[in-house]
């Protein structure tokens, strides 16, 4: 068969690698100039002449990822790629933090001695947490989403009763890192992400980081390990609609880049906002898959702020988790992970420094957002207060998919109202749980 890719994300690539390994013709359309998607890095300049890859910010590549790891072994045999972490702190409002470390890989021992070593949950805490609600976080299943998708994350997490500072060190950061706010995300999905990672993970909660950027290190193999495969490769390029006639047997029209091309079959791995521009525009498809891909959303903004200092940050973790201090999400050390930018610090003698924060207001601009995050960093890492931003690259975004309560019942899965035309990506419901780039490079046959 011929198969057309719409969207060169992970969800893409993973599509066109089964599908060029099977034997089918397979074109991969993607609209940016380099493929990869959230994973995705493009190649700049500094003012000081040296090159560099660009992302979207730090991605950690938890174990229990399997379909990805999978994907990246065809380009990397034994991951060589990935470096273990050995923790990854997370700092609270109060000088508090919390490792992950150590734990049992087992469930619901890891659980148990999570909360046993958190200094904000005592016994007496214990007692009064919701011991019914908070029993739905250790099983998962269709029930999960019967029970809890109408309700949101905070209102879920609020039921649960525990203390202030507990919920915060404990399930604050966590479901901050999903994109979407506690108020604005369904808690069934908060439950389903929980037992990803926490209850039905038998890897711990311990992640790898990449060695090079996202581009070099795995995206740039990858394409030419398909193209090896033949899969034609269009960069630059945007599906703009789909042409489907009545008889399934003469395949689908695809229109993209101003010209129409015939196919046997159809996937649109795109964003959510690009899909439903597709959907809209193309014919064949009935009311009720178009009433399912109407009702997705992108959710708020978030932002990645990258900075080349010119003092070294020492003796800190190479990422860290934060909460309660104000927008700020995470703080990456980039020369502590990456060897582009450990040359660069080597050479020059400072740090280069990422700062994370998902779900920002949007009628916050850039001035107070900039202003927000400087100031946790120097409260956090006050080695940085007397450091110079030699350079600075600062990216908002708002592509990623919301998860709202009383959402799932219309999410599309990955067949559509027709038999030629399959989606994929991390907004597509799966039968299973899975995660942000591990459902993105999830598959399914239909």
């Amino acid at each position: 068969m011929k198969v057309i890719v719409g969207g060169g994300g992970l969800a893409g690539l993973s599509a066109a690698t089964v599908l060029a390994e099977a034997g089918h013709e397979v074109v991969l359309i993607e609209r940016e100039s380099f493929a990869g998607g959230r994973v995705g890095c493009w190649r700049s300049k500094l003012a000081s002449g040296d090159s560099f890859h660009m992302e979207r910010g730090f991605h950690a590549f938890f174990r229990q990822y399997y379909n990805l790891r999978s994907l990246m072994q065809r380009v990397d045999p034994t991951l060589s790629m990935l470096e273990p972490q050995r923790d990854y702190p997370i700092l609270g409002p109060k000088g508090q933090v919390e490792s992950f470390s150590g734990l049992s890989t087992k469930a619901p021992f890891n659980i148990a001695q999570l909360v046993w070593r958190t200094p904000t949950l005592g016994l007496r805490d214990l007692m009064g947490v919701n011991v019914k609600n908070a029993s739905s976080m250790l099983g998962y299943g269709p029930h999960t989403y019967d029970k809890w998708d109408h309700i949101s994350a905070r209102e879920y997490l609020d039921s649960l009763r525990f203390p202030a500072d507990a919920r915060q060190m404990l399930f604050d950061v966590f479901s901050h890192s999903f994109f979407n706010p506690e108020d604005k995300f369904s808690a069934a999905e908060l439950l389903m992400q929980f037992h990803f990672y926490f209850m039905g993970n038998p890897e711990g909660l311990i992640f790898d980081t990449m060695t090079k950027p996202f581009g070099p290190g795995f995206i740039e193999p990858l394409l030419g390990y398909l193209r090896g495969l033949g899969v034609e490769l269009r960069l630059g390029e945007s599906v703009e609609r789909l042409e489907l006639g009545d008889d399934p047997s003469e395949g689908v029209s695809v229109i993209s880049g101003g010209r129409s091309e015939r196919a046997d079959a159809a996937i649109l791995a795109l964003s959510v906002e690009p899909l439903k521009s597709v959907v809209e525009a193309s014919t064949g498809f009935d009311a009720t898959f178009r009433a399912q891909v109407s009702s997705l959303e992108t959710t708020l903004p978030f932002v990645v702020w990258r900075m080349w200092l010119d003092k070294p940050v020492n003796k800190r973790a190479p990422f860290a988790g934060t909460v309660g201090h104000g927008l700020l999400d995470n703080i990456s050390i980039y020369e502590k992970l990456e060897d582009e930018s450990a040359a660069w610090a080597k050479k020059q003698g400072g740090s280069v420094v990422e700062l994370h924060a998902y779900g920002v207001p949007e009628e916050l601009d850039e001035a107070a957002i900039r202003a927000d995050l400087i100031r946790t960093l120097h409260e956090l890492y006050p080695e940085t207060r007397d450091a110079d931003v030699v350079e600075e690259r600062y990216l908002r975004r708002q592509d990623c998919p919301a998860f709202a309560p009383g959402s799932d019942a219309l999410r599309p899965g990955v067949a559509t109202s027709d038999p030629r035309v399959f989606l994929a990506g991390d907004f597509v419901k799966v039968p299973w749980p899975s995660a942000q780039i591990g459902r993105a490079s999830c598959r399914e046959r239909v």
